[in-house]
């Protein structure tokens, strides 16, 4: 076997890569046939169901893409932010940060607007969303440009700090330009190609060249979502890879070093790649279960009287309350007094809406009734 020059990004053809497509055909067609098979049911959804499937996945690909970089954000204000700017009622908004909006922002202007040519600039809009105060916690990074170098050696890490491992080294800053311009090129104007293929080559291209300071992995992310979008010709995002990788976020980063020190044949890659589709399916599948089970939850109570307040302490148990739910929690959420609160939890329970938890220590909490 011959010698390598070290990374991917090293070699004499570098980016001429190249896979077994007869290897990869039964799982790309398989792929493709959940993939479509998917898109079908959930359009033979009503508006408000379809809306209320979009929003959980979307609300979870925003989560976990920030979280496979060790970022952790407010599930409620991510929701809030996602149905503000697709114009979903669902009740009372959590005011979001800047910070949350920019990531909202990032991620549905690469879906909603998937059709739209993917730019230098729009890549640097992006990143400017990622980062509005430019900093990076405490750094101050460049924003919406790529990085110059002057921070040394752009390495890709993951683990803790003072126990981070190095997975690989990207390319020098000198280069980004012309290999900005090559990726971006083919991107929109490249051979024709699967475009479920086309998503896993752009997520590892973009990693591979990492042209900015910070926010690489959301943004090759965002970029291999617009291509599945483009994939499907639709906006209406029902599954999430990023759900799936921060899941797989191990396996996800093993995968990633093995290709970057390896030569151009990236066949396990795209594999892999395929089988995290697969699983993100698989999830969509439960999500759906999830939305329907809402519907009927909701269609029991159609001739219920219901208060504001406790609607959307309904709803936010619906979509899994982190915790237990106690009375003081109640007022806290919906800014209402304690005896209040009171009164609204002991209205449910005594219609069987709610249940008082066994056990549950000092304070009492609830659950939703079995329905």
């Amino acid at each position: 076997m011959r010698r390598l020059r070290g990374y991917i990004h090293e070699q004499a053809d570098w980016p001429a890569f190249r896979w077994d497509a007869a290897a990869l055909a039964p799982q790309l067609a398989e792929v493709r046939h959940r993939q479509g098979r998917l898109v079908g049911r959930m359009e033979s959804l009503g508006f408000s169901l379809r809306s209320e499937a979009m929003l959980a996945t979307l609300t979870d690909d925003v989560l976990k893409t920030s979280e496979i970089e060790g970022e952790h954000l407010d599930r409620e204000q991510v929701r809030s932010s996602i149905a503000h700017r697709l114009g979903l009622d669902i009740g009372a908004l959590t005011p979001a940060d800047r910070h949350v909006d920019g990531v909202v922002e990032m991620m549905l202007d690469a879906t909603q607007r998937y059709a739209v040519p993917l730019t230098e600039e729009r890549l640097f809009a992006w990143h400017a969303a990622l980062f509005p105060t430019g900093r990076s916690g405490m750094s101050k990074i460049i924003v919406g440009a790529w990085r110059d170098g002057s921070s040394g050696p752009m390495q890709v890490v993951s683990g803790p700090i003072g126990k981070e491992r190095v997975h690989f080294e990207a390319l020098e800053a000198e280069r980004l330009p012309s290999e900005m311009r090559a990726f971006l090129e083919w991107f929109e104007h490249g051979p024709m190609m699967d475009l479920v293929l086309k998503a896993a080559i752009a997520h590892l291209w973009f990693v591979t060249i990492h042209p900015f300071e910070d926010g690489n992995g959301r943004i090759a992310r965002a970029v291999a979502d617009m291509a599945l979008a483009r994939s499907e010709v639709s906006p209406q995002r029902f599954y999430s890879m990023s759900s799936t990788i921060r899941a797989e976020r191990e396996g996800y980063y093993e995968i990633l070093e093995m290709t970057q020190k390896s030569d151009l044949d990236i066949t396990r890659w795209l594999s892999w790649f395929l089988t995290c589709l697969e699983a993100a399916i698989d999830r969509a599948e439960s999500t759906l279960s999830d939305v329907m089970a809402k519907a009927r939850f909701w269609q029991a109570l159609k001739d219920q009287p219901l208060n504001a307040r406790q609607r959307i302490m309904l709803t936010r148990l619906l979509d899994g309350f982190e915790g237990k739910l106690t009375s003081s929690k109640w007022a806290a959420i919906t800014k209402s007094s304690p005896d209040t609160a009171l009164r609204d939890i002991t209205d449910l329970l005594e219609r069987g809406i709610l249940v008082r938890d066994v056990g549950g220590g000092r304070s009492t909490s609830y659950s939703l009734a079995p329905f």
